[in-house]
Order: structure tokens, then sequence, then C-alpha cells
């Protein structure tokens, strides 16, 4: 997932760092710097983040961070991409950070259509790890003890896709997720797209893909509780949703908070709360929008953020840039 808003993050991809010899991921920190705060735009805030919570820094080293998710119980760990080093990093408190996977995208001969070989977005699905599999230019699953990948879905309409980015699990085991063009060179304009635009899928348990929307640049995506508003980052507008009927076809589409009315610019990736609120990447770090679209409050930095995660240790972890965030919450991620 790219940021919209022009931010740091082109500058540096061109560092692929040896993680396995950064002393960042050498051991676990036993205290952590703070590189933000929470601002409270709202009362009703308070319950979800304390106010006065720190943001810290937990992990560093990345050449781009994306697509945090947690796996386990409170005592479990973090798993992370670095899209363009083309690895996946495992940080808990207990072990600090290492690589986890490597490659975790492309694994062939030298190509000239990536700019981005790893994988991106991270979900538990199918009994393992999903992921939009940027360099392969599909989803797959990875299973979480042997690290074999399997492909789900590499085509849609006998066409390849552009590079899956995001994706959310549905309650029924369905996955919906976006397909940017990012992870391509030339990106929107790159000669290696099939596509002559960027879907919203919905990948059935039969692994057979159905076209949401094919009108919106997406990029970040999440469900609400009942499973019957799904969400995306649209990079034209600011943030669309689409009510979905009882098999989890689309019905509506609607604007759910719009880039020029609300002075809100930016957006990569989200995660939806088991209350229906929305924690959005913003050109401002996080912003938290109730299920009727009102920012309540925003989770500052001072780097770019373009993805975070509701963790079961009372965290939300944040990927920032060149590292790892997290900031203490009261919110929960809705779990089945």
């Amino acid at each position: 997932m790219i940021p919209t808003v022009p931010m740091s993050r082109r500058g540096v991809t061109a560092s692929l760092l040896a993680f396995a010899a950064a002393p960042a991921l050498a051991k676990a920190a036993t205290t952590y710097p703070v590189v933000g705060k929470v601002e409270r735009l709202d009362p009703a805030l308070d319950a979800l983040v304390d106010a006065d919570a720190p943001v810290e820094q937990v992990l560093d080293g990345f050449t781009w961070s994306e697509g945090p998710v947690w796996v386990g119980g409170r005592d479990g760990f973090l798993l992370v991409s670095d899209v363009p080093a083309n690895k996946i990093l495992r940080w808990s408190p207990a072990t600090g950070g290492a690589v986890w996977l490597s490659p975790s995208g492309y694994a062939g001969p030298e190509t000239n259509s990536l700019r981005e070989a790893g994988s991106n977005g991270l979900i538990l699905a199918r009994g393992g790890l999903v992921v939009g599999d940027s360099g392969n230019r599909c989803v797959s699953r990875i299973d979480l003890k042997t690290q074999k990948k399997t492909v789900l879905a590499a085509t849609f309409e006998g066409k390849r896709f552009n590079s899956p980015n995001d994706l959310v699990l549905a309650r029924d085991g369905a996955i919906y997720f976006t397909d940017p063009p990012w992870g391509l060179k030339g990106d929107w304009g790159s000669p290696y797209r099939q596509m002559d635009y960027a879907g919203v899928y919905r990948l059935g348990t039969d692994n057979v893909v159905t076209i949401i929307d094919r009108t919106v640049e997406p990029n970040g995506i999440g469900l609400s509780p009942d499973g019957r508003t799904l969400y995306a980052t649209d990079r034209k507008s600011g943030w669309v949703a689409w009510d979905l009927d009882a098999k989890g076809a689309p019905t509506a589409r609607r604007q759910f908070v719009d880039r020029a009315a609300s002075g809100i610019d930016g957006g990569d990736g989200l995660k939806v709360d088991r209350a229906g609120n929305l924690w959005a990447s913003s050109k401002d770090g996080i912003s938290i929008f109730t299920p009727a679209g009102q920012r309540i409050g925003i989770i500052r930095a001072d780097d770019v953020i373009s993805n975070c995660e509701l963790a079961a240790d009372g965290h939300l972890y944040m990927s920032s840039n060149h590292r790892v965030i997290r900031v203490r919450v009261k919110a929960r991620k809705l779990a089945f």
C-alpha cells in the first residue's frame, strides 16, 4: 500500500536493508522511544484510546513497512511486510525482531516489471497467513509452520492482477482485496498492467473471484462487524463504502468520508474495530472515524503511517515508513 500524497517513501526504496545484520533487530528493547501522540477531537475517543497514551517505536530498519498482523493471543507476535526488501519480519516484546520469510513475494529471475517484489497486506485466514502478494501479482496463502506458499488467485477474466495490496476476511470465509498497480514499475501508467482498472474483489471460499467495483482507485480495505458494509480507501475521493447483501455482493456504493469536503487527505491501509470504528491511514497519521464517518481522533507520529493492526496484546501497531510503532488502546479487533 502506497501513500496517496507526496511523502518520504519514494526516496528510500533504493536502500534494501540487510535485516539479519541490523542491530535494531537483534533483541527486544526494554524501553521504547516516544515518536508521536494522540489528538482527541471528540470525547467519544476516550472509549477507544487515552489521549495521553504515548506512541512508541518498537522496531526499526525497514525500507518500507506494511501490512502488520498479530498472530496468537496476548503473548503472540507481530508479522510485518517490508515490501521493497521482499521480506516479512517477526517481532515480539520477548524476542525482538528478525526476518521471518525472505523472499516474501517474487522469487524468480531478475525482472524489469516490478518496483516492489515483496508481500504487502497480511491477514490470518484459511488456517494460515493470506497475503497480498505484490511481487507475484496474486493472492497467496502461506503456512505459518512450513512457510509453504499456495496461490489462491492470480487472474480475473483471463488477465493478471496488477499487484494485490490489502485484504480483509469476512465471517463466511470469503476474502475481499484491493488491486492497485503500486507494485509495478510505472504504477498507474505501467506498461506491465494487463487491466485498465484497479479492482476491488471478493475471493470466495471456493477461490472463485468476483468483482465488487472497477471504478475506484483502491488501497486499504475493511469490513463492518456485521459484514454488511465494505470500506476502501479511494485515491480519488477519500474513503468509500459498499452495502453488501447476504451473499457478500454489493448493492450500493456511497462516499463514506469525502476528501474534498472534509479536508482529510491521504489514505492507505485501514482496520475496523469490533464497534465499527475505522482506524484509517491519512496524511495526519491514523484518523479514527465513527461508523457514521465522524473523525473523533488522530494518532500522530513524526513520520508517515501506512497501515495498522489491533493486536491481542492491547496495542494498535502501525507500520510507519522505516519502522513499526504502537500505542495502547481500549478498542479491540473483531475475531471469528
